[in-house]
């Protein structure tokens, strides 16, 4: 996998093993950002990853610009792998090992933008907005391709990509 954009541009990482992860497409994560860059400036704002899978959406992320980056991977054999990865960089974003919600529903840091990206059948999205509706000051986005309840929520944005969906959420709170 290639970082899209950004200072490291170009760069090459390491993705798990697809049967445990399913790293986004770089066409969606330049989308992805592109849309984000149109809503905000990434200068001094901080970006959560709560399902970092590769940990190339953290890196994106620095990469285009954002001073904090913060990912989250529950899978040990995975987190060594963006461990791995995220030693190519002189900066990197900090990596949490554990449960996601758990530790998000714990958290008093807030996030500009938070990215949700879990196992796509796994359920847990509806439990992952109820876990950040505190710390989220600005954007949520979910990648799936199921039908989500974004009770307290607000869209401002959806794309779709073959059988996925790219929804981009203000939090009403």
């Amino acid at each position: 996998m290639i970082i899209t954009a950004g200072k490291f541009k170009g760069h090459k990482i390491n993705a798990p093993d697809e049967n445990i992860t399913r790293p986004t497409l770089s066409k969606v994560r330049m989308s992805v950002f592109n849309t984000l860059q149109a809503i905000m400036d990434f200068d001094g704002k901080s970006f959560l990853d709560m399902y970092a899978g590769s940990g190339i959406m953290g890196l994106e992320a620095l990469s285009r610009g954002f001073e904090k980056v913060i990912a989250i991977e529950k899978n040990q054999k995975v987190a060594n792998i963006i461990k791995s990865n995220f030693k190519k960089f002189e900066i990197s974003p900090k990596l949490i090992i554990g449960d996601s919600i758990k530790i998000t529903e714990k958290s008093d840091e807030v996030y500009d933008v938070i990215y949700i990206d879990p196992p796509y059948f796994s359920g847990v999205y509806e439990k992952s907005l109820n876990a950040i509706k505190n710390i989220c000051r600005g954007v949520v986005i979910l990648e799936h391709v199921t039908d989500i309840d974004f009770e307290g929520f607000e869209i401002i944005k959806q794309k779709k990509y073959g059988d996925k969906i790219v929804t981009f959420l203000k939090n009403k709170c």
